[in-house]
């Protein structure tokens, strides 16, 4: 832990639904909490799905308790899987992506699984648009050891450049970073005469993203990062040197009219691999 990069948060939320499929993204949530030493919330919501003057004491009431029995079974998968300390439960009631932010205020991190597709106002695509803290969301949880993170060149990646460089240490992987800088139509008047001479454009660049990686550099000694800089699209770049790996991160800021950049969301629809997106704290 000496060393890591931390938002200070008191625990990892966990946001349970009980599936089988969901046990894959419990596995990841342990080995968070387990790697950076700190407890684990696993959190479920219940919703009453009628509208109001519809309600129904009893049934809300049995609801309810489906939802404590559900978290209990949780809390004792999460200790198998071994879970550091004792695992806490929270049981909310409301839409997921409502309750998990609600609960998310003391977090270091949320971690939600997603088996299927990824759609506007879902729950793996809402939370990370609107969480102010690292969300990860785990699809098959396969790939091989490594991270690969997405940068701009900028500060506004220095959050997500920051995070992932903490999981290469934590888990001993490899860090590949990876900046598509072909993006004419995101950048000011004033740089648009770079795209007229690749070269140029290829060499300014290239100095912008290592003044963002070698802080990383020299913090994490032990891990090895190697940077890509690319005359292509971010999405293209980024998806192309992600096809295979463990974890992607990349910040939430960027081109798309959404609440989450365009390349987040795509990468939230098109991987199937783990991916985190990470709130942009510029200084």
């Amino acid at each position: 832990m000496d060393g890591v990069e931390r938002n200070r948060g008191e625990h990892v939320l966990f946001g349970y639904d009980g599936t089988a499929a969901n046990d894959t993204a419990l596995r990841w949530a342990v080995e968070e909490a387990r790697l950076r030493g700190l407890e684990l919330v696993v959190c479920h919501s219940w919703h009453w799905p009628y509208p109001p003057g519809h309600e129904d004491p009893h049934g809300e009431a049995v609801m309810k308790r489906v939802g404590e029995n559900l978290l209990e079974h949780g809390a004792l998968r999460a200790a198998e899987l071994g879970a550091p300390g004792t695992v806490r439960t929270r049981l909310m009631r409301g839409p997921v992506p409502e309750a998990l932010l609600k609960a998310s205020g003391r977090a270091e991190m949320v971690v939600i699984g997603s088996h299927g597709r990824v759609d506007a106002g879902g729950t793996a695509m809402e939370v990370p648009a609107r969480a102010r803290l690292p969300v990860i969301v785990v699809r098959d949880g396969k790939g091989r050891d490594r991270v690969v993170a997405g940068a701009d060149g900028t500060e506004w990646c220095d959050a997500a450049l920051g995070f992932a460089a903490s999981e290469a240490a934590l888990r001993h992987w490899d860090l590949h970073v990876v900046y598509g800088c072909w993006e004419p139509a995101a950048v000011a008047e004033c740089e648009l005469a770079l795209f007229n001479d690749p070269d140029l454009l290829e060499k300014t660049r290239a100095a912008e993203l290592e003044d963002r990686v070698g802080p990383w550099r020299d913090r994490y000694p032990k891990v090895d990062i190697r940077v890509s800089l690319l005359l292509e699209r971010p999405w293209e770049a980024l998806s192309n040197a992600a096809e295979d790996a463990g974890l992607v991160v990349l910040g939430d800021r960027g081109t798309g009219t959404g609440p989450l950049g365009s390349t987040a969301a795509a990468m939230l629809r098109g991987t199937r691999g783990t991916v985190a997106i990470v709130p942009a704290e510029p200084a």
